[in-house]
């Protein structure tokens, strides 16, 4: 309203405000929405609408003292207007809340959580059950993730598309795809009970994992890292966790996070550029995060099998112990990619067990798995295979080589610091 929170300025002022909220809340307010209406397209649309609204209003009333909230009334007034005039599709979501709510109780009554399981009530952030709801198993797996992230984790088609190194367009189909296949066999919005939650969790536990990733390297822009997204991803892993304290794997992940997140302040130099592991101070570390992280590690390699964020835990766990790259352990480390490559094979998990190698065997050695790799689809596109290729040729003195795979992966590079830093690679 007028006169609340921060007063009337330029339209700039609003927009940046808006876009702040949308960060921020984005995923709550999708997820209030869908439970409410339990429909994800009319959620986003009404979404959209809502921001618009602000756009307008707020340069002039000013932004209100919460301005989440505001967006969350607007947009479910415009749900409610849209029902309204739209009867038919009120009586489609009428059935399908129906069907909803009957399944729920059905499951409600023949399941008995078992001591220490997790229940409805104890999901602490509406995103995350949404996010259980979009792994359903019905969905393909690369649907799912796609799904999720563009719309609950606030990440952009084109970003999603990059992280996944697929065109945008191949993206935005698979998440129409998601999105039908949820309305044809009407796929309840609702909560998993104890009993469906291991068969959901590894696909949550990939969505939050990649949003941590485009955190970590984003896909464009000035930014190498984007610790908003990184540190939204670690709170979802937190909750996880304590939402399923005896699942190894979400021990794992969360260990995982924490353990390369720890070197967050060490990873870029003065202007935003990348600085590599064996160049990084490492006294800039976080020491607190390094111990929770190995203290997890420990819990998700102990009782059975080590699942594959266990695996890549304990492989960022040994970066993270030694007081540098030369004190490493790289013999432990291409043992545990070796393990990883059984688990997950994918050649990206050959890409960093050739770079392991290199480091054990010597340069010739991982140049030889790289080029192995040469014919691998995925990583044409993929930056930090030709930047291997460029480090290994150089140090083994072939720089007329090293420049070609250096200038291969500037033209791939995604964000300006890595172009930066290829441009000074190349002029040395």
């Amino acid at each position: 309203m007028p006169g609340e929170g921060v007063p009337a300025g330029e339209g700039s002022v609003a927009a940046e405000a808006v876009a702040a909220v949308f960060r921020e809340e984005r995923g709550l307010l999708l997820a209030s929405l869908v439970r409410r209406f339990g429909d994800l397209d009319l959620a986003e649309e009404v979404t959209s609408e809502a921001i618009e609204a602000a756009l307008r209003h707020w340069p002039a009333e000013g932004v209100p003292a919460r301005p989440g909230a505001w967006l969350l009334t607007t947009a479910r007034r415009r749900a409610v207007d849209r029902l309204r005039r739209d009867r038919a599709y009120a009586a489609r979501l009428a059935v399908l809340r129906a069907d909803a709510e009957r399944a729920e109780a059905q499951r409600v009554e023949a399941v008995t959580p078992a001591a220490g399981a997790a229940t409805i009530g104890e999901l602490p952030d509406e995103r995350l059950q949404l996010f259980f709801t979009c792994a359903h198993p019905a969905l393909a797996a690369e649907d799912r993730t796609a799904l999720t992230l563009r719309c609950l984790a606030g990440l952009t088609t084109p970003e999603v598309a990059r992280a996944f190194l697929v065109p945008t367009a191949t993206l935005a189909q698979r998440v129409v795809r998601a999105k039908k296949k949820i309305r044809e066999a009407r796929i309840p919005f609702r909560v998993p009970g104890p009993d469906e939650l291991p068969e959901r969790l590894p696909g949550v536990l990939q969505v939050v994992y990649s949003v941590f990733t485009e955190g970590y390297a984003a896909s464009s822009g000035p930014r190498l890292q984007r610790l908003d997204l990184a540190e939204e991803a670690i709170r979802l892993a937190r909750i996880l966790h304590r939402l399923l304290p005896a699942e190894r794997e979400s021990a794992g992940l969360l260990a995982l996070l924490l353990l390369v997140h720890a070197r967050r302040d060490a990873r870029t130099g003065p202007e935003g550029e990348p600085v590599l592991l064996e160049d990084q101070d490492r006294g800039c570390w976080d020491r607190a995060m390094i111990e929770e992280g190995r203290a997890l590690v420990v819990r998700a390699l102990t009782g059975g099998p080590a699942g594959p964020y266990g695996v890549q835990a304990a492989i960022a766990a040994l970066h993270d112990e030694a007081a540098d790259v030369a004190a490493t352990d790289w013999p432990q480390i291409v043992a545990l990619y070796d393990v990883l490559l059984t688990l997950t094979p994918s050649p990206v998990v050959a890409l960093n067990r050739a770079v392991a190698v290199a480091m054990r065997d010597g340069p010739g050695a991982g140049l030889a798995l790289l080029d192995a790799l040469a014919g691998e689809p995925r990583l044409r596109e993929y930056p930090p295979y030709a930047v291997a290729r460029g480090d290994l040729l150089g140090r083994l003195g072939r720089d007329g080589e090293a420049a070609d795979a250096y200038r291969e992966a500037l033209e791939l590079a995604r964000t300006e610091p890595e172009r930066a830093a290829l441009r000074r690679k190349l002029g040395e």
